[in-house]
């Protein structure tokens, strides 16, 4: 009997979807080998608050770190923190979200424990006391399946692929206070830029709308933020890199390899040509829509519904439909 930790964590006091998936999967390898979930949250005063929901997807222990310190993520103040609960519990497998901060804490973890780590996996599962993994390499065009010969099994997980299933624990909640000193942390943040209020971030929505070069100029991204309107809430713009490094979107939309991951449950790609970065951050959509007027461009390789036609023609149909349909439920 092994138990497993899941670290989960918050952004602005809240645990969301990110935290819910990683104790999810947590829940999945402990019940495969018999153990218990624990997960750690760390954050400043207060966060403890939100903490308890996290019994309602098998988390049977959740300790919270809570310090003016940890209020924002700070990899010195952190991992030191990540690593003593994990040496202290004896865990058979440690999992982390592949997010932003995913991605920086986790490394550290493993090589403060001298560990391999599994990052950015689309599937993980135990066996016989073994945690296997899947996840996309080349780009998205191919997966490999890993076995992790190591303990504990440090994995990421790729954010919206695992559905965050409730299996209902205890969810106890125990609050410690860190022994920090901030004056001594070499690293401070000093600002943080977010997206505007009201604002769906694009690794969190279930729907995405991205363009590309296809939109032909900045003053034309009102024709994609009326179909976003028109398909609801939780529906967030992306866009390609070709598209952020002319200056015409910000970064934090921007979806492929070198921004961000998303595997919403629908992707509208439009004059989006696909190139292999842009696909490796989207294809993991369950559905996915392109609209490009070149019959040959890659995007429609990875879509389940294409689109040939002038976008600038296709988009107002599209969302005049769309807006029919719902206001008409």
């Amino acid at each position: 009997m092994a138990n497993v930790l899941a670290f989960a964590e918050q952004r602005d006091g809240q645990l969301g979807s990110a935290a819910r998936e990683a104790v999810s999967v947590a829940a999945g390898l402990a019940e495969a080998s018999g153990g218990a979930v624990h997960a750690l949250v760390l954050g400043g005063p207060g966060v403890s608050g939100a903490a308890s929901g996290l019994g309602a997807y098998g988390a049977s222990m959740v300790s919270v770190g809570e310090h003016d310190a940890l209020v924002e993520y700070n990899p010195e103040a952190w991992v030191g923190l990540v690593v003593e609960q994990v040496r202290s519990g004896d865990y058979a497998a440690v999992v982390f979200a592949a997010t932003t901060l995913g991605k920086d804490l986790a490394p550290r973890v493993a090589a403060l424990l001298d560990v391999p780590l599994a990052s950015d996996v689309t599937g993980v599962e135990m066996s016989s006391g073994t945690v296997s993994v899947t996840r996309p390499v080349f780009s998205g065009k191919a997966f490999a399946r890993l076995e992790i010969d190591a303990t504990p099994a440090l994995v990421s997980i790729r954010p919206n692929v695992f559905q965050a299933t409730e299996r209902a624990a205890a969810g106890e909640v125990s609050t410690f206070t860190p022994e920090l000193d901030a004056s001594a942390l070499r690293v401070r943040v000093v600002e943080r830029k977010g997206a505007s209020e009201g604002t769906v971030d694009v690794s969190e929505a279930s729907v995405v709308v991205s363009g590309g070069r296809g939109m032909k100029d900045p003053e034309h991204w009102g024709l994609l933020e009326n179909l976003r309107d028109a398909l609801g809430s939780d529906v967030a713009l992306g866009a390609s890199r070709a598209v952020v490094d002319a200056g015409w979107r910000p970064h934090g939309e921007q979806v492929g390899q070198t921004g961000k991951t998303v595997a919403p449950k629908l992707y509208i790609a439009v004059g989006i040509s696909g190139a292999v970065q842009h696909l490796a951050g989207m294809r993991t959509a369950k559905t996915i829509v392109a609209i490009n007027r070149d019959a040959d461009a890659p995007i429609f390789s990875v879509a389940d519904y294409g689109i040939v036609g002038d976008l600038f023609d296709v988009v107002p149909r599209l969302t005049e439909e769309i807006g029919a349909l719902r206001s008409s439920d």
